[in-house]
């Protein structure tokens, strides 16, 4: 197919990803019955809009897909309406707030579920040692063929893939591991693993092969378990990586870099395309519950300081600091815009 209908495809996956986080804003906006005025695909002006005669809500897509938005009364200001979402329970407005990000994570989850069960093609890798590569510094330090190796660094490890990531991200250095050998556990010190670099970042190479599983349902469920698992916390830690000097900004991506990824993707297979997929929707959903202003994660730690207070803060004071995250949080966007299209050409 042409480049520019895996682009097409990109942006509708990219747009599709927005709607699923609206959308769990939106249901549980209806579920509690709070006024909504606007469910807005995309940002700026206005493509196509329709207004609903039963509901009086207007559905709208916007011309830069780049996010969304739900509309309710009371949302950032006070509101005379019965049912804005001011006036309702506290409890109420937190499940609201964050049922964006967690829509996310769970379509991320189901979607894993649905990758691992049908993708026949894919392994089932264990923890299990086989052989190791020619050389391998790990099997000088101590490792065995035959050992199942269960933690890295005191980090609990099911799959293949937790064991390479684990090994990945902390065998820069050398690692003790917990591994299961002649039924019992050991711990073997120090263990060296070969390094390998990416754009100027090192991370460990797991010098070894293991054992395959057979395709059970136990077996499919926990490997898609631990995948989902594992993948929300790579998320987690990239961003833990980035914040401290790891990985550089030239590693962060917007809407420009991430249709460009997924381009790429879905021109080297659909397994390829899909993880990522399951990726973004992840990490949509957890950076939306960071707990800074303008996310939903600083929504709700507002929302929570008014549980505990049982007294909201002042609506302007909370209004001026979200405005003032979300002008930061445009001002980098457009910074990394800018970046992802200069590193098109």
């Amino acid at each position: 197919m042409p480049t520019a209908v895996y682009i097409i495809i990109a942006i509708l996956i990219f747009g599709l990803l927005i709607f699923i986080h609206e959308g769990g804003h939106f249901l549980f906006a209806r579920l509690f019955k709070v006024t909504v005025n606007e469910f807005s695909i995309g940002m700026g002006p206005k493509l196509v809009s329709k207004k609903s005669k039963k509901s009086g809500i207007s559905y709208s897509l916007r011309a830069f897909p780049i996010g969304g938005f739900v509309s309710m009364a009371g949302e950032d200001e006070e509101s005379d309406d019965p049912n804005a979402l001011n006036k309702k329970p506290v409890w109420q407005r937190m499940i609201i707030v964050a049922a964006g990000g967690v829509v996310n994570l769970v379509a991320g989850i189901l979607v894993m579920f649905i990758l691992v069960f049908s993708s026949t093609s894919m392994g089932l890798g264990s923890t299990t040692v086989a052989e190791f590569r020619d050389g391998a510094l790990s099997q000088s330090s101590g490792l065995k063929a035959g050992d199942t190796i269960v933690e890295v660094e005191g980090r609990n490890v099911h799959i293949a893939d937790e064991l390479v990531y684990e090994i990945m991200r902390l065998g820069i250095e050398p690692v003790d591991l917990t591994v299961v050998r002649d039924g019992e556990k050991t711990v073997i010190e120090d263990v060296e693993f070969p390094q390998i670099s990416e754009q100027g970042v090192a991370f460990g190479d797991a010098d070894f092969y293991v054992y395959g599983q057979e395709r059970t349902f136990t077996n499919l469920v926990k490997h898609s378990f631990y995948r989902s698992t594992y993948t929300v916390r790579m998320i987690w830690e990239s961003l833990y990586d980035l914040v401290t000097g790891r990985y550089g900004i030239e590693a962060v991506s917007g809407p420009v870099g991430v249709t460009e990824a997924l381009t790429e993707a879905a021109q080297t297979g659909s397994y390829n395309f899909i993880y990522l997929v399951v990726v973004i929707s992840m990490n949509l959903g957890v950076m939306n519950l960071l707990p800074l202003p303008a996310l939903d994660g600083g929504r709700l730690v507002f929302l929570l300081i008014e549980a505990v207070r049982r007294k909201p803060i002042n609506p302007k004071v909370e209004g001026v600091i979200h405005t003032a995250g979300l002008a930061l949080l445009m001002l980098l966007m457009i910074f990394i815009c800018v970046k992802d299209v200069i590193k098109l050409f």
